[in-house]
């Protein structure tokens, strides 16, 4: 049962295949038989040595967005069976801590994540408490099911992004994230919905899944195009997808009088934006963040369950364990969307 453990990103090298040793199951336990992981943004975070969504003590396997086949379960387990094809929620939370205790369970003083603080899903098997698994159906594509966290994530920022049938739609950034945000942005019915992405391929990956317009920011005056798109000065809800200043700037310019503006990627922990006072002042502007996905992997699961989302064409680039370090520095180049690890399982 090989592992790909991350070793500290001031080591050499930066991950190490090693054997792991999967001591025998708690009661509350099983053992899933890892079948896809996805690359994220906060893999890419702990690479270059910055922070994850919970302190990383290497040597650990990352890899929290994953699924794969329930292959054994403890002897307290009735919610599973060997065989269930599952999709995880990674991260557990004490229910001790003030945050837990006011119902805000994402702010956990005591999180604890499979794939940041324990092993997770770059490796060939994973054990975790039964809790976290969510059945998916058999006919789902595990490539499609290790994207139920990210989704719940999304989810968790559409509810408060609180989007109204008929209001317009501006998302900037046209990775993952902002693709399913483009994608939610239609189901929770969205007039129009307009992707801000540099990348060709990107675009026109949003415009197949639904999306109304996809500007290019970089040869195109986005504030401009936007509002010959919008008929409007501004966008209802934007949705910032990209975890840099410049993009928070593009955000806060592009949203419209009483806008919702959703602040939703990860930044560096330093990183900082000069916040235009008068016209969040003067627009009534409504500025939020969201942290990963409290309560809604449930949901996440029934819509990749109910096929009503595209996914598969989301899924650029593939790679064993064996090329993490590969998998990662592909997953920071514009040319792909998602990355996928895929145990090779002898």
């Amino acid at each position: 049962m090989k592992g790909s453990f991350f070793l500290g990103s001031k080591n050499q090298p930066v991950f190490e295949v090693r054997e792991m040793d999967l001591n025998e199951l708690k009661e509350d336990e099983v053992l899933v038989r890892n079948m896809a992981c996805g690359v994220c943004g906060t893999d890419v975070h702990i690479y270059h040595g910055e922070a994850g969504s919970a302190d990383v003590n290497p040597p650990v396997v990352l890899g929290h967005e994953f699924a794969g086949i329930v292959e054994k379960v403890g002897n307290g387990v009735k919610s599973l069976k060997v065989g269930d094809h599952v999709a995880m929620d990674p991260n557990m939370y004490c229910q001790e801590c003030l945050p837990c205790r006011m119902g805000k369970k994402q702010n956990c003083e005591n999180l604890k994540a499979l794939g940041v603080t324990q092993d997770g899903g770059f490796a060939e098997y994973c054990r975790m408490p039964a809790s976290q698994c969510f059945k998916v159906n058999e006919d789902i594509p595990f490539i499609e099911a290790a994207m139920a966290e990210p989704l719940a994530c999304v989810i968790h920022g559409i509810d408060i992004a609180d989007i109204h049938p008929g209001q317009s739609v501006l998302v900037i950034g046209g990775g993952t994230i902002g693709l399913l945000m483009v994608q939610m942005a239609r189901l929770s019915g969205a007039g129009k919905v307009v992707l801000s992405e540099p990348e060709e391929g990107r675009r026109k990956v949003a415009l197949e899944i639904g999306a109304d317009a996809a500007i290019d920011p970089i040869h195109q005056d986005l504030q401009a195009e936007l509002k010959q798109i919008l008929q409007a000065d501004g966008a209802d809800v934007v949705i910032e997808c990209v975890g840099k200043p410049f993009a928070v700037k593009q955000a806060i310019e592009s949203a419209g009088f009483n806008g919702n503006v959703l602040l939703f990627s990860v930044p560096s922990p330093d990183a900082t934006v000069d916040l235009p006072l008068f016209d969040v002042y003067k627009k009534e502007l409504h500025i939020s963040g969201s942290m990963i996905n409290p309560d809604t992997h449930q949901r996440a699961v029934n819509l990749i369950n109910s096929g009503r989302l595209q996914l598969s064409k989301l899924v650029t680039h593939t790679f064993p364990i064996e090329k993490l370090e590969e998998a990662i520095q592909c997953q920071m180049s514009p040319e792909s969307i998602k990355v996928m690890v895929t145990p090779e399982h002898k």
